[in-house]
């Protein structure tokens, strides 16, 4: 049996990358299509636009808020007119999703600049692709890997904390469903099954999240670039990437992708629901209560959600829980990937079950 595992072509992170950016771009073409989130466009343009513009041509655009269909056609449109031959994306994980999504209809090579640590979408073959309210849609599977990914720490510990704790919500998942997908023998996202090397990965990324996240939390509170923080990052952002992607999903994003079909939960961030998801999967397959604490004391300790009510779902109400247990369990969700056959019922008791945990220890 083949296994495929996935990577960026390159990873660069630190303090003051963004001073390299140029270079780095220029590797793989001489005219930037550079798409940036309104913060981006906005603040920080001056720390990189002067070093890229000495290197490389480049196109600014402003992403305009949801990795959808309308508004990928609407900067591939942009981009045709201007010749480029190479992609930037510069923010938050939708802009950077949606900046790949391009790239890959442009047949282009892309570079990823994730300003948040927020999500491990930045290393990905994926975007996620939702409707122009904000519901889940679909998965797009890209060509290939971003030939470039490049972190700036002094950005990301600069953002409000709660983005990077999201990012470990995002990626606590990692571990746990790519260990589903070995037990289950279930592919991972390029359609054949994992590596020894994708399910390590994983687990080294859920033992740096324990080890090293609320001294990440700490640190990004007080706007501090340390150790602590890099680890936390590079495991959000690179090793959560690699573990997905070449690992595989199971539950827990599933959950994340019905719980989006209760407007609600619009207010919150990617990796706080799929904590939710992961919780919730812990009851689903039946982990031990060591593990079970483990996880929510990590949660508590870095402010990850626990309960519904943490997600805006105080009074959600049976009927909606079922309309997301249906939805977890679509055909073609990744749920499936689990060991065992999946019910709506089941997800159902999980999420309820979830919910009763997290309140007691309130």
């Amino acid at each position: 049996m083949n296994s495929t595992t996935l990577f960026p072509g390159r990873y660069v992170q630190g303090a003051d990358a963004l001073k390299q950016l140029g270079k780095e771009v220029s590797r793989l073409g001489n005219h930037g299509f550079v798409v940036c989130d309104p913060f981006v466009y906005d603040n920080l343009l001056p720390s990189f636009k002067p070093e890229m513009e000495s290197v490389i041509k480049i196109s600014l655009q402003k992403f305009e808020g949801e990795c959808s269909d309308e508004e990928i056609a609407r900067l591939v449109s942009e981009a045709k007119a201007l010749d480029v031959n190479v992609v930037v994306g510069i923010g938050g994980g939708k802009t950077v999703d949606t900046a790949k999504a391009v790239a890959h209809e442009l047949k282009t090579p892309v570079a990823i600049v994730p300003t948040l640590a927020s999500t491990d979408a930045p290393c990905s073959a994926l975007s996620v692709i939702y409707t122009s309210e904000g519901e889940f849609k679909r998965y797009l599977i890209l060509d290939k890997n971003p030939d470039l990914v490049l972190v700036d720490t002094k950005v990301v510990v600069n953002a409000p904390a709660r983005f990077l704790v999201a990012g470990m919500g995002d990626a606590l998942a990692t571990w746990f469903e790519a260990e589903s997908c070995k037990q289950s023998y279930a592919a991972n996202m390029s359609g054949a099954v994992g590596s020894m090397t994708a399910y390590a990965l994983a687990k080294l990324c859920f033992e740096t999240l324990l080890e090293y996240g609320l001294a990440a939390k700490m640190a990004c509170e007080a706007k501090s670039v340390v150790p602590a923080l890099e680890h936390v990052v590079e495991a959000s952002t690179l090793l959560s990437g690699l573990g997905f992607e070449s690992g595989g999903l199971a539950s827990a994003h599933a959950i994340h992708n019905g719980l989006t079909a209760l407007e609600a939960t619009h207010a919150y961030f990617h990796g706080e629901l799929v904590t939710i998801g992961t919780l919730s999967s812990l009851i689903l397959t039946d982990k031990g209560k060591d593990i079970i604490d483990t996880v929510f004391s990590f949660c508590e300790a870095v402010g990850l959600p626990t309960t519904l009510a943490d997600i805006g779902l105080k009074d959600v109400t049976d009927e909606e829980l079922m309309q997301v247990a249906n939805l977890t369990c679509a055909e073609d969700e990744t749920i499936h990937n689990e060991p065992f056959s999946v019910t709506p019922e089941k997800v159902f008791y999980a999420l309820k079950t979830m919910d009763a945990i997290g309140r007691s220890r309130k």
